[in-house]
């Protein structure tokens, strides 16, 4: 992989873990952060160039571009990625506004370069395996999903709460999993004591029958991400941080055994192949557009108390 060159702009919080994976692929060619110290010992510690501001940055040979920087600095900072005619991953959530996130689908499709979003979990190997036990009927026609994410709140998320942040995962991998846009939303979020929503309790209404139940905090003390597939003949159980899955059928218990792989290798891995064969990558722009729009539907319907009905 090494004739990519990919650089990183925003390289605290989750900023951090693309600079160690990148470096792994052997990819890192540049890094941007407004905090110079940082920029400055990522230097060092990778020995790549590092920089303060994006233009400069942008002076840099560049194949890609994953920004990992607060939600409401995305839409600027993309823009001139795009521009510059590089392929670009931005992390969730892709935008806070609906319409700045369908502003760059547009230009990036009219610069013809790759837009991706940082939807980890789709390249998770417990997400990807019990989907396709799924598909091969292992449990029966699936009813529901039932998602379950707690931690305490990560103090350097500043700009979005936990809907757009965590909870925004769930949406996503709800519309991947059933294949379809969800019609109705309905939730009801709690501050309890911050600026923004601490905790979620969200259902997505899919086409026939189909529902999803996303449960979200940033208060509990354990880190908890967990999803139960229900089907008509039994159930799925995984637990996305140790990438373990059980199957609970009406005679037995199957706990079938898979390679634990890190989901953010596989995720920049694919990322990279998409540049090198200029090919449409599994997470599009589209998608980061969808959920954010069903995010800020569940945000209206905690306002409103009421459920929203929406089209994708």
């Amino acid at each position: 992989m090494t004739d990519v060159r990919i650089g990183v702009i925003g390289t605290g919080g989750w900023g951090k873990n693309h600079l160690r994976v990148l470096n792994e692929l052997k990819v890192l060619a540049a890094i941007c952060d407004l905090n110079a110290d940082r920029a400055r010992e990522n230097s060092k510690k990778y020995g790549v160039e590092a920089y303060t501001d994006v233009d400069s940055f942008l002076k840099h040979d560049l194949d890609g571009v994953i920004v990992s920087t607060p939600t409401k600095t995305h839409f600027q900072i993309a823009s001139k990625v795009i521009e510059s005619g590089r392929s670009l991953l931005v992390e969730k959530p892709f935008t806070y506004d609906v319409e700045e996130g369908e502003r760059l689908v547009k230009k990036a499709k009219e610069k013809k370069t790759i837009l991706t979003v940082g939807f980890i979990e789709r390249f998770n190997p417990a997400m990807i395996e019990a989907k396709h036990l799924v598909t091969k009927g292992k449990i029966g026609d699936p009813l529901y999903l039932m998602f379950i994410r707690e931690n305490r709140w990560p103090a350097h998320i500043l700009d979005v709460g936990v809907v757009l942040d965590t909870t925004i995962h769930d949406i996503d991998l709800s519309r991947w999993f059933f294949g379809k846009e969800p019609t109705m939303v309905f939730a009801r979020t709690g501050n309890f004591g911050l600026d923004r929503e601490r905790v979620s309790a969200l259902t997505l209404g899919f086409p026939e029958e189909r529902s999803s139940l996303i449960i979200s905090n940033w208060i509990t003390p354990r880190k908890v991400r967990q999803l139960e597939i229900v089907g008509e003949n039994g159930i799925i159980s995984l637990d996305f941080i140790t990438q373990e899955i059980k199957i609970d059928l009406e005679d037995r218990i199957d706990i079938p055994r898979i390679k634990y792989e890190e989901p953010l290798t596989l995720e920049l891995s694919h990322f990279v192949k998409s540049i090198k064969e200029n090919k449409q990558p599994e997470v599009t722009g589209e998608d980061g557009v969808k959920a954010t729009k069903i995010a800020q539907a569940a945000l209206t319907s905690n306002r409103l108390g009421s459920a929203i009905f929406i089209e994708l």
